[in-house]
């Protein structure tokens, strides 16, 4: 019973235990890039254009049929009398059986369609390579889209922290104030507003914490997990994050061209569009082909016989060619054709709102990059700043220089200071890995 005991309390502390398990980035990324549906089922899709390949390729080559066949057939004759004239003719009754047998085989291969059969491997090929791009791309959304929500979950919980550091400055001051009001040190007016100081302090802990389990469930939500899951996560950024923050891109505003050149190699997404207007260009001469004439020819071969062991003495071989001409089709191959040039002319414009939407959103990250390479900086002499003004003004207050109001002001600051800084910490990484998204360069195979 002891040993029972004993098993149940280590399965109850092996669960706690996996249920607080940290999650890494690069496990959170991996969940991502394992059950996202939409990248399951994209796939999957790879599969029928595939299969949609090899039928283009089929249509090139002869078919082939062969069949055959075997009949029988019974007839009986019970006999019949016949009177021509004075004479009487009587059959005597008869059973006559038959079989039949025949083997049928031939091809036919069409010669000239108007292109059709060529360019629909072309075509085929065109969409295979789009949707394998376009997979590609899609990897790399999941992968941005997880790691700025899982910076988002890390970002809340370090400024839960300061909050809550916060609280703790503010607790220990008013027990601080409450003694020397004691000793009259101080007025009760500033053990009143230390009071009211520590409750403000204290809701903006709820506060934060609220933003954490937010962000916290957001992210759980895209992993597709339970988003009642309770998960620990790091409680600072990685060395490689840290690498990222310490050697901060040289960002000059004439590499936008080149960045932007180095997108329409990269981005899988661009590729992929121009890949589905080849295959646009391929529907136009496919719904052309109606305008030309078609050319098939065929081979075919006959055995006949009524019994099986003579069924090759009688053959008959066949070969013919067939040529028709389109003369009307009631605007039909006109309307395919025009279809098909609309279709080509809406990807045109499709790919040249993809060029100038790469422009737009490369520039826009790399002005809010330099601005956020700027911000990291000056907050973060802020800090510095801010933190030996609240010494100072705690130093002054204790000697009885100072007012209570200033050390409030001073701690604010400092508060804030270290918030802005958090954020802006954060918000460079991010955007860090916005600018290798929009570029196409976001490294998603290691994550796999």
């Amino acid at each position: 019973m002891r040993f029972y005991f004993s098993l149940i309390l280590l399965l109850m502390f092996s669960s706690a235990a996996f249920a607080q398990r940290i999650l890494s980035l690069e496990e959170a990324v991996s969940i991502a890039l394992h059950r996202n549906t939409t990248l399951q089922k994209a796939s999957n899709s790879i599969t029928n254009y595939e299969s949609n390949l090899k039928a283009s390729y089929g249509n090139l080559l002869p078919n082939l049929s062969a069949s055959g066949s075997w009949g029988w057939s019974r007839s009986e004759d019970e006999g019949t009398t016949y009177n021509i004239g004075s004479i009487v003719i009587v059959t005597p009754p008869s059973i006559t059986e038959n079989r039949s047998y025949s083997i049928n085989a031939g091809t036919s291969w069409t010669l000239f369609d108007g292109l059709s059969n060529l360019a629909s491997v072309s075509k085929s090929k065109s969409d295979l390579e789009s949707a394998k791009l376009s997979l590609e791309r899609l990897k790399q959304d999941i992968v941005f889209q997880t790691v700025a929500l899982y910076y988002e979950v890390i970002n809340a919980q370090q400024l839960l922290k300061v909050k809550e550091d916060d609280v703790k400055w503010n607790e220990k001051n008013l027990e601080t104030n409450i003694e020397r009001n004691k000793l009259g040190a101080v007025t009760l007016a500033d053990v009143y507003a230390q009071q009211v100081r520590a409750g403000n302090a204290e809701l903006e802990v709820i506060r934060a914490k609220n933003n954490f389990e937010t962000a916290q469930s957001d992210l759980l939500y895209y992993l597709g997990l339970d988003v009642l899951s309770e998960f620990l996560f790091p409680d600072a950024l990685s060395n490689e994050d840290l690498k990222v923050l310490e050697e901060k891109l040289d960002l000059d505003y004439g590499n936008i061209s080149e960045l932007v050149q180095k997108a329409l190699q990269n981005r899988y997404d661009y590729k992929s569009s121009l890949f589905a207007l080849e295959s646009a260009y391929d529907d136009i001469t496919i719904a052309e082909s109606g305008y030309f004439p078609r050319l098939t020819n065929s081979i075919d071969f006959r055995s006949f016989a009524n019994k099986y062991d003579k069924l090759f003495k009688s053959k008959t071989y066949s070969i013919g060619l067939s040529l028709s001409f389109p003369i009307f089709s009631g605007f039909a191959t006109e309307n395919r054709v025009q279809f098909a040039k609309v279709n080509a002319m809406n990807r045109e414009i499709e790919l040249s709102d993809m060029e100038r939407e790469i422009k737009k959103n490369i520039q826009k990250t790399f002005l809010d990059l330099q601005a956020a390479k700027k911000g990291l900086t000056v907050n973060e002499k802020t800090v510095v700043s801010a933190n030996e003004n609240l010494k100072i003004e705690e130093e002054k207050y204790a000697l009885g220089a100072g007012k209570l109001l200033d050390v409030l002001i001073a701690n604010s600051n400092y508060t804030t200071a270290l918030t802005n800084y958090i954020n802006a910490q954060f918000a460079y990484v991010i955007l860090s890995e916005q600018l290798k998204y929009y570029i196409g360069v976001l490294d998603y195979k290691k994550y796999e």
